[in-house]
């Protein structure tokens, strides 16, 4: 279970966020098509789809892109999180086509001037309306902006937030504090859940070494549990860094120490639980001939 992966077409829209030089490589149109041989190749049967852009078009776009796909099992998308609207916004997409893929919203709260946009008035009452519509809310926050993150699951206990890319961690400089004291408190709150994910593209992306990623890996192992923490690829992003089979195994080779349950709800169960998802079984193996 992939449970945090991109897609985008730059001849419906551009992605204003890849710029640069060292971006370049993500400057092309990246599809399911793309993506579903890499991930059966690695296993993977099931993926949540996440949006790229703070466009009201993607989200529903999406939804109709799950509506037909066999990978796709649920859509995080995108709305104005401080529009009055918010509610109907988000009974429109679950009435449309493929409504019934979204499980989730998000905001690229990285990009917002103000560290504290979250407990905003106006962005409280947009989670309200996510926390009253069923749906999770996953975080997309950099280390200085998680104190307000804790602030806001602290203010909607009934809201589950799901941290995506461990808060996006100081990994190419090696620094743990004071990110590893915002985790520990917001892991406190029974309402978050983590991902497992962006590590690769927070670290040197030339030489990072999974023992460089594995004391961030510990760190939101020990403080959310393997019951709240859930592998995501971060595909296409990841490939600045890593394929898509290098970030599974990396993920792979990090709870190696687990249990087999705990290893199952890092990789599946965790995403399907939080999500709701409803995934296909995994095919039984052939019984074997009794022996004559």
């Amino acid at each position: 279970m992939d449970a945090h992966h991109h897609v985008w077409d730059l001849s419906v829209r551009d992605q204003d966020w890849i710029a640069g030089p060292e971006l370049s490589p993500l400057r092309r149109n990246f599809s399911l098509a793309d993506l579903t041989p890499e991930a059966r190749a690695a296993g993977v049967t099931a993926t949540v789809l996440v949006q790229t852009i703070t466009v009201p078009e993607e989200t529903p776009e999406f939804l109709a892109l799950a509506a037909r796909s066999d990978l796709v099992a649920g859509v995080v998308g995108w709305t104005d999180l401080t529009a009055p609207d918010v509610a109907d916004t988000l009974a429109g997409l679950r009435a449309g086509l493929g409504g019934e893929h979204l499980v989730g919203m998000r905001h690229q709260v990285q990009g917002e001037p103000d560290p504290r946009w979250l407990v905003r008035p106006e962005a409280l009452r947009g989670l309200t309306a996510i926390a009253e519509a069923g749906l999770v809310y996953d975080l997309l926050v950099k280390p200085h902006q998680l104190a307000a993150a804790v602030e806001a699951a602290q203010r909607l206990p009934g809201l589950t937030f799901v941290l995506d890319h461990l808060g996006k961690p100081p990994i190419a400089s090696g620094e743990l504090a004071p990110w590893a004291e915002q985790i520990r408190r917001i892991a406190a709150l029974p309402n978050t859940v983590c991902k497992l994910s962006g590590l690769v593209t927070e670290a040197d992306w030339d030489s990072w070494t999974v023992d460089e990623l594995r004391p961030y890996a510990d760190t939101v192992l020990d403080a959310f549990g393997p019951a709240r923490l859930m592998f995501g690829s971060d595909w296409p992003v990841c490939r600045l860094a890593a394929t898509y089979a290098e970030v599974l195994a990396t993920a792979v080779d990090m709870t190696a120490e687990l249990s087999p349950a705990e290893r199952r709800d890092v990789l599946t169960g965790t995403a399907v639980r939080t999500y709701g998802l409803t995934i296909p079984a995994p095919p039984v193996p052939p019984q074997e001939p009794p022996c004559a």
